[in-house]
């Protein structure tokens, strides 16, 4: 299942996507955790040194080699560089499992060993000095809407994507592609403001979003979420030693961390396996069509020089099913 954490900048959204991922690791789940933020966090977080975290392969980099394997021998995409981030799957198209082996993965992910287990990280590289003037961080995170486009996960695995903060998922279709969002909020009205946009803008969508209250201090906090969010309130989670021990570059086992915590990242990985049994794959295939020739008539169709709509694949629906026809293609 694909896992979303949003929120402004500075709610703690990469901390509790990094304890998420601890979480599931320790639960033996199979993970793959992708830095999609602009401020490439996600890595130290999870117990990378400065120098680990960036020497991880920047997937806006791979994007050639990432859209030759996704066209595979699908008709009617005349070149993979008529390939953009919205560009969907169809019949001959080559799909990505979370626990294969693929020189997608081999080249854009790297595994990290935690206490409990190990995950696969990706990132999609920083937004560097080169890039100012004559790039948008949003082209970067397209290899990231392109894996997830093409990718097929069933009920035990697990895609936890750390995004951009603020409203700026909303840029592309991204934001569709999650069987659950977790919104992080301080208690604060600058807190629930994100809150309010994301809502507004996924309403037409079917969006499940759950929020996740951060640095809560007591009843007072949990009360004030409540009358903000109403139900959409999933749990809230308070100040921890652990954490601050971690931010420290001295992290404890994460067995060691707050019951009260690790009580509260059950619960997400309760409400998202509950997201799951709700999927509904037509839809999902559908708003990728939606965005996909949404963006072909505003930019994309100029940029290649092809018309975009013709890549739809009227017939093809995205589902588990499909990876089998995929994984009989050679690599």
């Amino acid at each position: 299942m694909k896992i979303a954490f949003v929120g402004k900048g500075g709610s703690g959204k990469t901390t509790l996507s990094s304890l998420f991922i601890r979480h599931l690791a320790a639960n033996e789940a199979s993970v793959i955790a992708v830095d999609a933020d602009i401020n490439q966090h996600l890595g130290t977080a999870l117990g990378l040194d400065e120098e680990q975290a960036a020497a991880l392969p920047a997937m806006g980099a791979q994007l050639p080699l990432i859209k030759d394997y996704l066209r595979g021998s699908n008709p009617r995409i005349a070149s993979s560089e008529t390939m953009i981030k919205t560009t969907p799957p169809g019949e001959g198209s080559r799909l990505l499992r979370p626990h294969e082996d693929n020189p997608v993965f081999d080249a854009c992910a790297r595994t990290v060993r935690l206490d409990d287990g190990e995950i696969r990280l990706m990132a999609t590289g920083p937004f560097t000095e080169s890039d100012l003037g004559v790039a948008c961080y949003h082209s970067k995170v397209g290899a990231v809407e392109l894996c997830l486009n093409h990718l097929v996960d069933g009920p035990e695995e697990y895609v936890v994507v750390d995004m951009t903060a603020g409203s700026d998922s909303f840029a592309s279709g991204m934001f569709t592609r999650f069987d659950m969002t977790f919104l992080v909020a301080e208690p604060t009205r600058k807190g629930v403001s994100v809150y309010r946009q994301y809502k507004e803008y996924a309403r037409d969508f079917g969006v499940a979003l759950k929020v996740v209250g951060n640095k809560v201090q007591g009843q007072d906090d949990l009360d004030f979420l409540r009358a903000e969010v109403g139900d959409d309130l999933l749990v809230g989670i308070g100040q921890s030693d652990w954490v601050r021990t971690m931010e420290k570059g001295r992290p404890a086992a994460f067995e060691l961390l707050e019951a009260d915590n690790r009580m509260a990242l059950q619960a997400l990985q309760n409400t998202a396996e509950d997201s799951y049994e709700q999927r509904d794959w037509e839809r999902y295939t559908r708003q990728m069509v939606h965005f996909h020739l949404k963006n072909a008539a505003s930019w994309g169709n100029e940029k290649t020089g092809a018309d975009l709509a013709a890549q739809v694949d009227p017939s093809f629906v995205l589902a588990e099913h499909s990876a089998k026809a995929s994984a009989a293609q050679p690599a």
